[in-house]
């Protein structure tokens, strides 16, 4: 009785596939064991044999062959449907390193007009997809190919969830008859991104496209925003006739075994494909984002009201939708209270805001009677809550609720804790406090605390290094000379700590750094999705000589789709954020060198043009610079490999 279950729902040899994982199994089997028990009594047997029918009904998809049609003169194929959702969803850009198992999204995608940007290494892909995300407020696409392809993009999507973006990763996979039995590139994509997405499906028919992406684009811009996970099998996108060439013996098989496959296989077929071009929505589903209540903005607002020395810490997912960014800015303007800006929230005041305060955060802290965490999370960057005095009221806000109260439980106690989005609660706060400002003689307090550190930080700058140029020095130069439209893309350590201190985006949305999850390798991605949300800025990408090895193909990348972008490289041969902790404490400096390495030589071979910076030419710096801006303005991504020496500028700063 079992075999004939197995059989008939398609698990006995050489038919079994189809089923989503051995839960499947333990069903069957239990159906199995059930009927055998069932024999016993005649009645009990004849419940089990209808219940196994409808089970088998059911698995076989005969319901839905009644259901639905196939056209199996249809030319059409599943890439298509890929390609209408997507540009259904307004997505412009797809990032793709190519293979089989996906050429049909790519090509419909090709021919409907959105964009196919393929790179170098999958995780480029994904990288840019989240930057495109970031900057456009809609979600990033990436597509790759099955197995290998797949699990090159894990610390790329895995980064996305820590930055809270929301990027569609779209991966090919074994057909479905064949997982599970050692084809291509077939392992368990599925368990691989569960822990990493906030959604992950795979497609077992063509008609579930459009339901399974719109369900998928619609989980990852709600709440709090993250990656999803889309599976694609390959015979769910290619058409029929190519489907029925692989799955359909070219023969017909003799005998009753033969016989029976073969109806199964012919089953499959049709059910892969019932229904597959029938008209359906593919419009976008509602976005759910969570709001403060009426209530809990009143309490701020009296808070607000009472403080003599408040401050507010602006965090990534104040940039988030719905509300724009200039409304944020707005609000922010309007309150004047001093603010501390982090992650995508820099730049939200601009370059040189009166009440944007960049040095001594600590002892600001410190002081403070109120402050406001917008979207910025008690973790390592804030010393886990510890930087906050216990005498300040603190009102927390943020879009989810274990990074609301994170470390809650030890270092510090929110007076105001707000599970809602943080740039729409500033809005409301401004609203109800209008001709409210802030104390001046706070701010200004504060803001005099910053002349002095960054006056600090300028006579740093000209101090002699012993070898090579100091990097401080080169870093304001670059602050001088970089347009007003810039964006700054930030990939590295030593050298982009240091940047973080002297660089200054000119506006909202013009700083894209990887996050909490602290990731090398993002510039190349990141800087590529920039510069196609707006060809009109100059884009530059922060480089350590570590973290431009990952991603320095991407030159060839830039060259080919014409988005030139200049590499600023602060060259000190060695992962020096490393190092300065490993010597001095361990005594040892393996692992931690490089070598002063052509890196300028290495993009002209992509296709680009470098530049060396060094001692011997100091005196032409700012020349050097004007001269890569008008490379990038002619159309040549540009490279500016600068010799640095030790600076102990940064002498303190954590790397663990």
């Amino acid at each position: 009785m079992v075999s004939v279950i197995l059989l008939a729902t398609g698990l006995g040899p050489g038919v079994c596939s189809g089923w989503e994982g051995s839960g499947d199994w333990a069903v069957a089997m239990g159906l199995g064991v059930a009927a055998v028990a069932g024999c016993l009594l005649p009645w009990g047997l004849l419940a089990v044999a209808f219940g196994c029918s409808l089970f088998a009904v059911w698995k076989l998809g005969l319901v839905q062959r009644l259901r639905y049609r196939v056209e199996a003169s249809s030319p059409r194929h599943g890439g298509e449907s890929v390609a209408e959702v997507l540009k259904a969803h307004g997505v412009k850009y797809v990032f793709t390193l190519v293979g089989g198992h996906i050429s049909p999204i790519l090509v419909a995608c090709e021919k409907i007009g959105i964009r196919v940007v393929d790179t170098r290494h999958e995780v480029t892909a994904v990288f840019a997809a989240d930057a495109v995300a970031r900057l456009s407020g809609s979600i990033g696409v990436a597509a790759v190919t099955a197995g290998p392809g797949l699990t090159n993009t894990v610390t790329a999507v895995k980064n996305a969830q820590m930055a809270e973006t929301p990027v569609l990763l779209i991966g090919g996979a074994a057909a479905t008859l064949l997982q599970g039995r050692g084809a291509l590139q077939d392992i368990d994509q599925l368990s691989l991104f569960r822990t990493l997405c906030k959604f992950c499906a795979t497609v077992r028919t063509v008609r579930d496209i459009v339901p399974v992406l719109r369900k998928a684009i619609a989980v990852a811009q709600s709440g709090t925003p993250g990656p999803v996970f889309v599976e694609f099998p390959i015979d769910v996108l290619y058409p029929y006739h190519v489907v029925r060439k692989e799955v359909i013996p070219k023969s017909a098989p003799k005998g009753v075994v033969g016989k029976a496959v073969n109806w199964y296989l012919h089953n499959h077929l049709n059910n892969l494909f019932a229904g597959a071009w029938d008209k359906r929505d593919i419009s976008p589903l509602p976005v759910d984002h969570p709001m403060a209540t009426a209530n809990e903005v009143q309490c701020c607002m009296e808070m607000v009201s009472r403080a003599k020395k408040p401050v507010i810490l602006l965090g990534s997912q104040a940039t988030l939708p719905p509300t724009p960014v200039d409304n944020v800015r707005a609000a922010l303007e309007s309150l004047a209270i001093p603010c501390f800006l982090g992650g995508m929230a820099r730049g939200m005041l601009g370059r040189d805001s009166p009440i944007h305060i960049r040095q001594n955060r600590r002892d600001a802290l410190k002081d403070a009677d109120l402050v406001i965490l917008a979207g910025i999370v008690c973790d390592f960057r804030l010393s886990y809550g510890r930087v906050l005095s216990k005498r300040s009221k603190i009102v927390a806000v943020n879009r989810d609720r274990s990074q609301l109260l994170k470390n809650s439980d030890m270092f510090w106690k929110p007076t105001l804790a707000v599970r809602g989005d943080a740039g729409s609660f500033l809005v409301r706060l401004a609203e109800g406090l209008r001709g409210y400002q802030a104390p001046r003689d706070w701010t200004q307090h504060l803001k005099d605390g910053d002349v002095k550190k960054e006056k600090a930080n300028c006579e740093k700058a000209e101090e002699e290094v012993m070898t090579h140029l100091n990097p401080l020095k080169v870093l304001h130069r670059v602050e001088h000379l970089m347009e007003e439209d810039s964006i700054i893309v930030t990939d590295g350590g030593d050298f982009v700590g240091s940047a973080a201190y002297i660089l200054k985006p000119r506006g909202p949305l013009r700083w894209l750094d990887p996050g909490a999850f602290g990731t090398l390798g993002v510039g190349g991605g990141f800087a590529l999705g920039a510069k196609l949300c707006r060809p009109e800025s100059q884009v530059w990408i922060v480089y350590g000589d570590g973290s431009l090895g990952y991603s320095i193909a991407e030159f060839d990348t830039f060259k080919r789709h014409k988005t030139p972008v200049i590499a600023l490289v602060g060259n000190d041969a060695g992962w020096s954020q490393i190092s300065r902790e490993q010597v001095p404490l361990l005594g040892s400096n393996v692992a931690c060198g490089l070598a002063y390495t052509d890196y300028h030589t290495v993009a002209e071979g992509y296709g680009g043009k470098g530049f060396l910076l060094n001692r011997e030419n100091e005196d032409q710096m700012d020349n050097i610079i004007r001269a890569a801006q008008g490379e990038c303005r002619n159309g040549n991504p540009t490279l500016i490999n600068v010799l640095i020496g030790k600076s102990n500028f940064r002498e303190g700063s954590i790397s663990v």
